[in-house]
């Protein structure tokens, strides 16, 4: 199973809603060349999971931003996804980082935060929440900031490993004790044995069967259309050409002089973009408008 996608879902009879996040390719690219740490590419590959759910939400052109900031062994999470659900990602770690709580490995102690960014085409700049890091795993880190933010009791499931990274969502909706006093407790104690390998492999379809077969049986499950996700990195060599040329020629001529050529490392995407002194020379020659020869 190697697409990438997000299943909504909901227990009709129960006021229940959720979703699965499975991404298979998009984590796989997202990961190449990396070399991550284990532990690192775990907790990065969840993140990377719950941002997709989150921005799969996005109703109008805009980006989400996550991330996860701590003094520890892993210093940086950052995930970013548009309304599209192209997404990209990086973690910034020591060199070596062993298995701890994720309390530990990003000092959330210690003033570790979790920040949201929203940006809009419209907005003059973008929505920002930063929020401490409450929780003993990725996924406790995220049911609290979800309850906090959208007010409703929530569960999440979280599971990333070299081939595939997977979340479980469920949210308690505001009729579902009137529908079911007990539901709400039935589902999550059914949702909580889940097991690793489950939500990795097999499908949103089979992965509900298996975890609530009674309930879908009784009450019925709607499985909405799933939600292509993709890893989108393109090159931006007219971005980074505007970078050189803000350093203005004379600066840019002295780090010539000094290194042979003008190094920009684009750490999300994990691209360097080289440029020699002919490029440059090109670069401010087209800005001014006059024929280089």
């Amino acid at each position: 199973m190697s697409d990438s996608t997000i299943r909504r879902f909901l227990f009709e009879g129960l006021d229940i809603r959720g979703a699965v996040v499975h991404l298979g390719e998009a984590w796989q690219q997202m990961q190449a060349g990396r070399n991550y740490q284990p532990t690192v590419a775990q907790l990065l590959g969840e993140t990377a999971a719950v941002t997709a759910l989150i921005a799969g939400q996005l109703k109008q052109p805009g980006r989400l931003t996550l991330q996860l900031r701590g003094g520890g062994p892993i210093q940086l999470l950052v995930m970013d996804c548009n309304e599209l659900l192209q997404m990209r990602g990086m973690a910034r770690s020591n060199p070596v980082v062993l298995p701890a709580p994720v309390t530990e490995l990003l000092s959330a102690a210690q003033g570790g935060q979790l920040m949201m960014s929203l940006d809009m085409p419209d907005a003059r700049q973008p929505y920002q929440s930063f929020v401490p890091m409450v929780g003993d795993s990725i996924a406790a880190i995220f049911e609290h900031y979800l309850e906090q933010s959208e007010q409703q009791p929530s569960r999440l499931f979280c599971m990333a490993g070299p081939q595939a990274a997977a979340c479980l969502f469920l949210q308690k909706m505001p009729e579902a004790d009137t529908r079911d006093a007990d539901g709400w407790h039935r589902i999550t104690q059914l949702a909580a044995t889940v097991k690793p390998e489950e939500l990795l492999t097999l499908d949103a379809e089979a992965l509900l069967a298996r975890l609530f077969h009674e309930e879908v049986e009784n009450q019925g499950i709607r499985l909405y259309e799933a939600q292509s996700v993709s890893y989108h990195c393109p090159e931006n060599w007219d971005k980074i050409s505007d970078m050189v040329r803000s350093l203005g020629l004379e600066d840019a001529n002295t780090i010539l002089a000094e290194h042979g050529e003008i190094l920009i490392r684009d750490d999300i995407c994990n691209r360097d973009y080289r440029f020699t002194a002919q490029d440059v020379a090109r670069l401010f020659a087209e800005s001014t408008g006059k024929a280089l020869h």
